[in-house]
């Protein structure tokens, strides 16, 4: 548990400064607890990383934060909580010395988000939120919460960056496993095979135009009428995770995010123009390409789903359960059935079956599935194919499917041939480890480093000391 909450303070609140070289000078000389950070003085300066501080009441805010999210602390010491934001203003500083960029359209969104859904979950009002973080009004407290987010952001950039092109070779995979004594292999639960079939209920040609016809009408509005396009957002996208950020997302050409048919879209305008409406597996959508960024682009975009008639539902249904007869009467295979019936495009040229988005495999481990997916499959027997389910799609919308459970294998030690990918991705981890632990070791002893009081006391993990 101590560890979960340390991974975590990344999102907690905190204050900090960005501070210049007299500060670092003034560091030098004494221990006191009162510190000027160009015009204004802050207590309790607790270290000094690179361009960023760290003050007492940094810990003292992230202890707040976490009990008042309900979690418990128990076993978690002041200071692993130290280290830990220890780390994360090293990460931010040399983001900012390698010209690592963010974008702050996205930073001051993601602010907008969580004061909406702080406000929201727990029932307060603005003042007593400024209360709680002891600010005298919102804007300071919205300035506060955007250099945390920055310097987080930062701070996972950089992460990424040490480890993004890190790979193993079979060879590789092979020595790590031979390190590993037989009597301390991992023991991998057990396993099993899922496919499904899934029909999706259609929508009429005559709703698919509608949509696109007001989608365009958006358009027109917003770019012949001067409307905004963020209130259109607001007032009519379908795409309810991005409402509260306006329907902004952040693309970088070298980072896949989105559906590619929205990615193809977006690189393809120039700032301020407005897109054509287009189908995505998610429905139609038009983009803003509100800022160009280098490699990064600030687009906003209004989803429209077309809307299914009962007709269509009931369709659907009938149809997988013709489906499912045949392959009960023999006269057709489940996978053959997949790929003649099926509407997931994920599955349907492999049988129908699920494939594992960790270990890139068939195999599902028990104890790892996907509660969702685990109550779907948890009374089938081997070979049985499930009564018809329903279920929603990622749009909402009504579906139909059948599932089968094959190739059960119960839990067992690694076997490397068996279990090649999951052996491959434990030998990438560790030597993902040993690059952050590597990239750590050199950047503490490169860059400045100034810890006072009581927090040299601490027992750390790393050399933040420079003994």
């Amino acid at each position: 548990m101590a560890l979960s909450l340390i991974s975590c303070l990344s999102s907690n609140l905190s204050a900090q400064e960005i501070i210049n070289d007299e500060v670092k000078d003034a560091t030098k000389t004494s221990d006191s607890v009162l510190k000027t950070v160009g015009a204004k003085k802050i207590d309790g300066v607790a270290a000094v990383v690179g361009d960023f501080v760290i003050l007492d009441t940094d810990i003292d805010r992230t202890i707040l934060q976490l009990k008042a999210q309900g979690a418990s602390i128990e076993g978690v010491t002041r200071c692993q909580l130290f280290g830990k934001l220890l780390e994360d203003k090293l990460y931010a500083h040399h983001a900012i010395q390698d010209s690592i960029v963010v974008s702050d359209a996205e930073i001051r969104a993601n602010v907008d988000y969580q004061v909406e859904q702080f406000l929201a979950q727990s029932g307060k009002s603005m003042d007593e939120l400024l209360a709680f973080y002891n600010k005298p009004d919102e804007r300071s407290f919205r300035e506060e919460m955007y250099e945390i987010n920055k310097s987080n952001k930062l701070a996972s950039e950089m992460q990424n960056k040490i480890v993004d092109e890190i790979e193993v070779t079979p060879e590789e995979t092979r020595q790590f496993f031979n390190r590993i004594p037989e009597d301390q292999r991992p023991t991998f639960g057990t396993e099993l095979k899922v496919s499904r079939i899934v029909i999706e209920p259609k929508t009429s040609e005559e709703e698919e135009q509608r949509v696109i016809d007001q989608l365009k009408q958006f358009r027109v509005d917003v770019l012949e009428n001067g409307s905004s396009f963020r209130s259109k957002v607001v007032l009519y996208s379908d795409d309810k995770a991005s409402i509260p950020n306006g329907g902004l997302y952040t693309l970088n050409r070298k980072k896949p995010r989105m559906v590619k048919e929205f990615r193809d879209v977006a690189f393809s305008l120039q700032e301020g123009e407005i897109s054509e409406p287009f189908k995505s597996d998610f429905g139609y959508h038009i983009i803003f390409l509100e800022k160009i960024r280098g490699q990064e682009y600030d687009v906003r975009h209004i989803l429209l789903i077309p809307k299914v008639a009962e007709s269509a539902v009931l369709a659907a249904k009938e149809e997988l359960e013709r489906v499912r007869q045949r392959i009960t009467d023999g006269e057709i295979t489940f996978e053959d059935a997949a790929r003649e019936y099926s509407d997931e495009k994920e599955t349907k040229s492999e049988g129908g079956f699920l494939i594992n988005p960790v270990t890139q495999d068939y195999n599902f481990e028990l104890t790892k599935m996907d509660p969702e997916l685990y109550g779907q499959i948890q009374n089938l027997k081997e070979g049985e194919i499930s009564l018809i389910q329903t279920d929603r799609d990622h749009t909402g919308n009504v579906k139909f499917q059948i599932l089968r459970v094959t190739d059960r294998v119960d839990e067992h030690v690694a076997d490397y041939s068996r279990d090649y990918l999951k052996i491959k991705e434990l030998a990438l981890n560790e030597k993902r480890f040993k690059a952050i632990d590597k990239w750590q070791t050199e950047k503490i002893l490169d860059t400045y480093i100034k810890i006072n009081g009581e927090y040299r006391d601490c027992e750390f993990t790393n050399n933040w000391l420079k003994k």
